[in-house]
């Protein structure tokens, strides 16, 4: 059976050419080239933060988890070094009134194990009440270190929405490294992965192909309904929240629903 080949230029109107294995690898290689450059650069970047100045404060100022108040030097765990994510919070929201990008973030940080071989450990910090905050922890799954830093001055408390670093050296506690935004995202693999997907994340922000589809506004997918429908409503939650027991749609997000 003979069979015509597509032409490459009609196959995919509006898409990249089609074409041999080793025209693309020869495009492929030349991106590399950048990406390797990228790379190199990350490191750079890296190798500068370990030398950022760090700001000393009082380890001894008390955070509320499951056993009560706690000193912050406790979340070290007896390690040298401490990352944490602080959530987001709202107060007197329902669960799934609750920030989607925090609970995105956190729910890519449940096993924090190699983290913990490497002498890092690992917290969540929010200023939520402790009893609302226990209840979305139990809700979720959690099974990582979660405190409230309610009233707690920074670098503890503060301001949410931070990826932050700590360097504890015997009683004394230091700030090493903050940042927010979309500096969270090497959190989240699935950014890096979506990066490297033929329409990408899907926001249309992104730099596309002339006729590849549409983007929709950022972080789109964070939210969805019960039959997995992006959408911001009544009825949708965080996208995690849907694998959890007694997600069921609501009625009302409450005050906090559209954020």
């Amino acid at each position: 059976m003979t069979t015509t080949p597509r032409n490459p230029t009609t196959a995919l109107p509006g898409r990249p050419p089609v074409v041999d294995r080793a025209t693309w690898q020869a495009a492929r290689d030349e991106l590399l080239v950048r990406e390797k450059a990228h790379t190199r650069e990350g490191d750079a970047l890296a190798a500068a933060r370990r030398r950022l100045p760090m700001v000393e404060f009082d380890g001894a100022v008390e955070v509320v988890g499951p056993d009560g108040p706690v000193p912050f030097l406790d979340l070290f765990q007896g390690r040298d070094e401490l990352v944490v994510y602080k959530h987001m919070w709202y107060d007197g929201a329902p669960h799934q009134g609750q920030c989607e990008g925090c609970t995105m973030t956190t729910w890519q940080l449940r096993d924090t194990v190699y983290l913990d071989a490497r002498g890092v450990s690992f917290a969540v910090l929010t200023t939520g009440r402790w009893d609302e905050v226990a209840s979305f922890v139990e809700f979720m799954g959690y099974t990582q270190p979660w405190y409230s830093v309610r009233g707690v001055e920074e670098p503890v408390g503060g301001a949410m929405g931070y990826l932050t670093c700590f360097l504890r050296d015997g009683d004394r506690a230091f700030l090493t490294y903050s940042t927010t935004g979309r500096g969270n995202e090497p959190v989240a693999g699935s950014f890096g992965l979506l990066d490297r997907t033929p329409f990408g994340r899907g926001e249309a922000w992104e730099d596309k192909p002339e006729g590849w589809p549409e983007g929709s506004h950022a972080c789109w997918y964070w939210r969805s309904d019960a039959d997995g429908n992006a959408t911001w409503g009544p009825t949708s939650r965080p996208v995690p929240q849907w694998t959890r027991p007694g997600a069921t749609p609501v009625e009302t997000l409450g005050r906090h629903g559209h954020h």
